[in-house]
């Protein structure tokens, strides 16, 4: 790894390369920003990436000329770059996104990561983020890195010797934070409705954002409870710190949280910092269905933006518009639908902000289906749980209706009669 400054890393990079970018929280911004000021004697450069935290200049319109974005997760930052076309989303499940670049399906010429500085023996860490950028980094012709203090050292698969990295730019930097939001009552009843689901003993799978936390949050008195999941946030950490998650009762990776990526604030980075009971692994691995199952009493929680009467999940979309991504919402709920007492479940409110039932007679035109019908279990909102398993479409029809908002119940029960003629 030779040291240099951004510009000159940034230098290596030709027209039509294929750029990976580092995820969520680990996106190198100083590498990204001065990639970006060489607009203009570039051309037909498209980035690769997940969700990032931190700005994502690269989608700005005046470089469309320049700069073009695949993502395979959409964040807020590129939201607008897919609406106006200068953007565009791969559906994929995370578990698939790293054997896109084993296999050579997509061809990545620079992987543009940030790492902890190297060790004594020469080795750095991906830090807070291994799930396809490891693969990333094994496929690229070059690999430039940020270096940075401020990384935390994880153990697990995100090791990489210095001498795999092509070009090294020291920096300083803060890693970007997402600190927890304070829970609303509707969103502790959610969650205490999922902690009525979840077993003694359970491996636990969620995501971020204040229904996961309001779920562990309502885990205070249950037992030896394990983790196997995509990330993790804040959420977790008193948790982890009681006992109540001790992973004693896993059958793979046992006394061992295991993860892919992570976003939170400062007190996670150093919660994981050469923690050896924290795992961060490859999401081909991490997600595998074959892999999820074999741990007791898997239990999913994962959340969607709108569910028909039949159990249709969007979770991705708002009608046409692209809102996030497939995720690892299917690797998880096949996973725990596998596992021995495993259970999936959607969780979301029963309404959105403005009052509107996220329980609806049909998804909206255009509305991507997350998880189809056949794989959903359980589905949480404030009011409830319906059980949809097993069950004919009248029958789920009627145990969604149960969960919805009050007030949007009898409209839902008008259209599931014109639909199924019976009730």
């Amino acid at each position: 790894m030779k040291i240099v400054s951004a510009d000159r890393a940034v230098n290596l990079v030709n027209s039509g390369d294929n750029i990976y970018i580092h995820t969520a929280s680990a996106a190198p911004q100083q590498l990204i920003k001065a990639l970006t000021s060489r607009h203009a004697e570039l051309a037909e450069i498209t980035f690769f990436h997940l969700h990032t935290e931190g700005e994502a200049p690269y989608v700005n319109p005046e470089y469309k000329d320049a700069f073009r974005t695949k993502a395979f997760f959409v964040g807020s930052n590129i939201r607008k770059a897919l609406e106006t076309g200068q953007a565009d989303y791969i559906p994929v499940f995370l578990s698939e996104i790293p054997n896109l670049f084993n296999k050579g399906l997509i061809k990545i010429d620079v992987a543009l990561v940030h790492v902890s500085p190297p060790d004594k023996h020469g080795y750095c860490s991906l830090g807070v983020s291994v799930d396809a950028s490891k693969a990333a980094i094994l496929n690229a012709k070059t690999v430039i890195a940020q270096v940075n203090p401020n990384m935390p050292r994880t153990h697990g698969d995100g090791i990489v010797h210095e001498s795999k990295i092509d070009f090294g730019v020291e920096v300083n930097d803060e890693l970007p934070e997402h600190a927890p939001a304070e829970l609303t009552e509707s969103e502790r009843k959610i969650g205490r409705n999922c902690a009525n689901l979840i077993e003694d003993g359970a491996t636990l799978q969620m995501g971020i954002g204040s229904i996961p936390d309001a779920v562990l949050a309502a885990l205070g008195n249950h037992k030896n409870l394990g983790v196997h999941t995509e990330m993790f946030s804040d959420g977790l950490i008193p948790l982890l710190e009681s006992g109540i998650v001790n992973n004693s009762n896993k059958r793979i990776h046992p006394n061992r949280t295991v993860s892919s990526f992570l976003v939170g604030t400062r007190k996670l980075y150093d919660f994981v910092d050469d923690n050896p009971n924290v795992a961060l692994l490859d999401c081909a691995y991490v997600n595998d269905t074959a892999v999820i199952r074999r741990n007791p009493k898997v239990t999913a929680i994962n959340s969607a933006i709108e569910v028909d009467l039949t159990g249709q999940i969007c979770a991705d979309s708002i009608g046409v518009k692209q809102y996030s991504g497939v995720g690892g919402q299917m690797d998880f709920i096949r996973g725990a639908s596998l596992s021995e007492g495993g259970k999936p479940i959607i969780a979301l409110p029963s309404v959105t902000r403005k009052g509107i039932s996220r329980i609806t007679p049909v998804l909206k035109e255009g509305a991507g289906v997350v998880t189809t019908r056949a794989h959903v279990h359980y589905v949480v909102t404030e009011y409830g749980i319906a059980h949809l398993y097993g069950k004919a479409l009248r029958e789920r029809a009627n145990e969604l209706i149960k969960v919805a908002q009050p007030d949007h119940r009898e409209f839902l029960e008008q259209e599931a009669f014109k639909r199924f003629k019976k009730m």
